[in-house]
């Protein structure tokens, strides 16, 4: 199964102060828009995302079809496919992305410790 580049996205409550020390552990601002309270920083193949007010938990995030560089990837499996096969498995999902469309598309599920895991496919 191809997940694709994995980030953590973190609930913060000081965007800015979540970004200076994440920055002194040497990461740096990759994408975001603190404006929309949320930046995605970098350091090496590492990625976390810093999200202000937008969700309650931690989320472990998977991006099919991207690489650490949110470069597109020639070789991958559609969200559609890898929740349909997550459901053969017996998983259950938190969220389904609609089968019937292409392109960008996600779903969640929470994994048996309460872990959301997002599977947000952005091409």
């Amino acid at each position: 199964m191809k997940l694709g580049v994995f980030t953590m996205s973190l609930t913060v409550k000081d965007l800015l102060k979540s970004r200076d020390f994440y920055e002194k552990l040497g990461f740096s601002v990759f994408a975001g828009q603190p404006e929309k309270n949320y930046l995605i920083l970098k350091n090496g193949n590492s990625l976390v995302g810093l999200f202000q007010g937008m969700f309650e938990k931690n989320i472990l995030t998977f991006s099919p079809g991207w690489d650490e560089n949110a470069q597109k990837l020639e070789d991958f499996e559609d969200v559609r496919v890898l929740q349909k096969r997550l459901l053969k498995e017996g998983i259950e999902l938190e969220s389904t992305v609609n089968e019937r469309t292409s392109g960008p598309g996600r779903f969640m599920l929470i994994d048996p410790d309460g872990n959301p895991i997002l599977i947000d496919q952005h091409v």
